[in-house]
């Protein structure tokens, strides 16, 4: 439960936000959120986000990078590039429909390359978090994907996760890398049904999470890094406590299973960020362009970061133990 007045603070949001609290915090009927969410397309940073999509079906002129970058400009990654946009869209609820009206997996086939080897768009890179949220997009808006989920079970290492530089020669798994390739097996076995090799693949990653706690590093027991309680939104590649969390819960959701035992010191480094009016505070995010701010600067409450800390904390106190 929230207080009312946390309640009406979440509401007063973008349509991109308020049908995820409407769903998720205020348990309002499918009728409600479903209608606040067919308006994100003509509304806010839906619609805004939409309107810079290029004539070519991309964003910025790019797949991951916009087109011109190499780095030396400006500081930061660029997050305006056709990837990175996508993610943005499906994450805030936009009916895939709407960008299958203008053809946008059929233009990306057809002009979208990534930087890396000038791939073709669809079929995926080397990256394990490029791969994930092509895996996601690609079944979002019908494009053939199956070639990218062959290529996370042939590429999961020994020790149970990813990473992106195993082209390096990296065998050691990454968090990060992890919860992203977590991340775009559990949008194919929502969308497909999963199979035998899927759902084993993720439960394997799972557990090498699992395993640290989500939080330390198994050789040590230490902290994985800083970043494990630097909550910031949007997640973009970066791992926390409370992007993997909320990773869990609709992993939780999808199989019908209740939160592992081993979430629990993770949990309390969300609930020891959660301020005493229900609110998470931004952290510190990741710099670089980008076509409008979507959420407050450091320091201020966050909205997006209060949807996602309430409905981890409601799901993880919902069930005896």
């Amino acid at each position: 439960m929230v207080a009312d007045s946390l309640r009406e603070w979440l509401i007063d949001s973008d349509p991109a936000l308020r049908w995820q609290v409407e769903r998720d915090i205020v348990n309002e009927s499918p009728a409600i959120w479903e209608a606040t969410r067919a308006r994100v397309p003509t509304e806010g940073f839906g619609a805004r986000l939409l309107a810079l999509q290029d004539a070519d079906g991309q964003w910025a002129g790019g797949a991951y990078f916009p087109a011109g970058f190499d780095g030396s400009a400006e500081p930061g990654q660029p997050w305006t590039a056709t990837t990175w946009s996508l993610n943005s869209l499906r994450e805030w609820g936009v009916d895939p429909a709407v960008l299958q009206s203008r053809r946008t997996a059929e233009l990306l086939a057809e002009n979208s390359r990534w930087e890396y080897e000038n791939l073709p768009y669809w079929g995926g890179e080397v990256d394990c978090c490029i791969n994930a949220w092509t895996l996601a997009n690609g079944l979002w808006l019908g494009a053939d994907v199956e070639g990218i989920v062959e290529w996370f079970l042939a590429h999961q290492l020994q020790d149970g996760g990813w990473n992106c530089e195993w082209v390096d020669g990296s065998t050691r798994s990454s968090f990060h890398s992890t919860l992203n390739s977590l991340k775009g097996l559990l949008a194919y076995d929502a969308a497909t049904g999963a199979t035998m090799e899927t759902r084993a693949a993720r439960r394997t990653g799972e557990e090498y999470l699992l395993t640290r706690k989500l939080l330390y590093t198994l050789s040590t027991g230490e902290a994985v890094g800083p970043w494990v309680s630097r909550f910031v939104h949007p997640f973009r590649w970066m791992y926390s406590a409370l992007n993997a969390l909320d990773y869990f819960r609709h992993a939780s959701l999808l199989d019908g299973t209740p939160p592992d035992r081993r979430l629990e010191e993770a949990i309390g480094v969300v609930r020891a960020a959660r301020q005493s009016d229900g609110t998470w505070l931004q952290g510190r995010t990741l710099s670089g362009r980008v076509w409008f701010e979507t959420d407050v600067p450091e320091g201020e409450r966050s909205k997006w970061l209060t949807l996602i800390g309430t409905r981890v904390l409601t799901w993880w106190d919902s069930y005896d133990r």
